[in-house]
């Protein structure tokens, strides 16, 4: 059987606390080819972060517990020896992390770092070693590289720190690279061509690219596909144009609805969605998005459907699944009064 070139089957993390086990990840499943983009899209704590971390090993020697199968041009990753996935990590599966000011060493140059990350997977000298560093941080749109590879982290502003962060991933041609947030706290003129660059590197180098975000918007402007999730689970995943306008899952709708209309009205009243996310602890027992559905009566007249039985991910059309008992999603798109009636 041939895989994809990255698929995660079934994959479990999960954290033993003092309270409880903390499902931070249930059996998650996802596939992604070369020179795509999947966009992983939920709320904090819906165990985005977490679930791509098991990607890079990085939850080896923590008191995790991981299952399922991650595979990755036909290696799975999780079989691995520490050894060999350290060789793995950062060439040919790499992250940018959420935060660039605390991933970077404040007290060591941003060359410096960047080149260790090369020399970590190559056999060079200091001085090969700054040549490609200067090249990497000069094709991350970097003005003056030969002189701003000798600064430090705090002398760069928001958007260009992240752009550094960006060379230290790149520069060692990762198949798979994952973008955690990487437009976060940057301004939208930054946050466009931090978008723009990723996706010009991406064509050139044909890397595989996971964005983790909370923002639509960006989902919308650079994701093939996208996967939603809630709870540690998967609840939709598909196009991202069929996702984005006609989805399935009242979760996902809720993130839809939630966005704030800028050519609207300005007195139009925002549409959080009501409640809070679950405990992964003591997580609903079935449909964990159950207390905040206001679709639960719909399926069966009472909502015991929902409460008590976990709904399947299961297809409704061609690549497009959704894990929900809601038989017609229609009903998600009529007005409040039209849904007031059906209740």
């Amino acid at each position: 059987m041939t895989r994809p070139f990255l698929s995660v089957e079934n994959l479990v993390v999960h954290f033993p606390t003092p309270d409880g086990i903390v499902r931070s990840t249930d059996g998650l499943s996802y596939t992604l080819e070369r020179g795509k983009t999947l966009g992983i899209v939920g709320e904090s704590g819906s165990g985005k972060s977490v679930s791509s971390s098991a990607l890079l090993g990085l939850h080896r020697g923590t008191s995790a517990r991981v299952s399922g199968e991650i595979w990755l041009d036909g290696v799975d990753l999780l079989k691995l020896s520490d050894e060999e996935m350290r060789k793995r990590r950062g060439k040919d599966v790499a992250m940018i992390f959420q935060d660039p000011l605390s991933s970077l060493h404040p007290y060591y140059r941003v060359g410096d770092q960047i080149g260790e990350a090369y020399r970590a997977h190559h056999n060079v000298s200091k001085r090969a070693a700054r040549i490609r560093t200067i090249e990497m941080l000069a094709r991350v749109g970097i003005p003056q590289p030969d002189r701003r590879v000798d600064d430090y982290p705090h002398q760069f502003s928001g958007g260009m720190r992240q752009r550094v962060m960006i060379a230290m991933a790149l520069i060692n041609d990762p198949t798979l690279l994952i973008a955690d947030e990487p437009t976060t706290a940057l301004d939208v003129t930054v946050q466009a061509q931090i978008l723009d660059l990723l996706q010009d590197l991406q064509n050139e180098f044909h890397t595989a690219l996971i964005l983790i975000t909370h923002d639509l918007g960006v989902i919308a402007e650079v994701a093939d596909d996208v996967l939603v999730m809630y709870a540690g689970r998967a609840v939709e995943y598909g196009s991202t144009r069929e996702l984005l306008t006609r989805p399935s899952m009242p979760y996902t709708w809720g993130l839809i609805q939630s966005i704030p209309d800028v050519s609207g009205a300005v007195d139009k009243p925002l549409r959080p969605i009501p409640g809070s996310p679950p405990s992964l602890v003591n997580p609903p027992k079935g449909c964990a998005f159950f207390p905040r559905c206001p679709y639960a009566k719909l399926v069966d007249g009472t909502g015991d459907r929902c409460a008590h039985e976990l709904p399947e991910l299961l297809s409704i059309t061609p690549g497009h699944l959704k894990r929900c008992h809601l038989e017609d999603p229609e009903v998600m798109y009529q007005d409040d009064t039209e849904l007031e009636t059906a209740r």
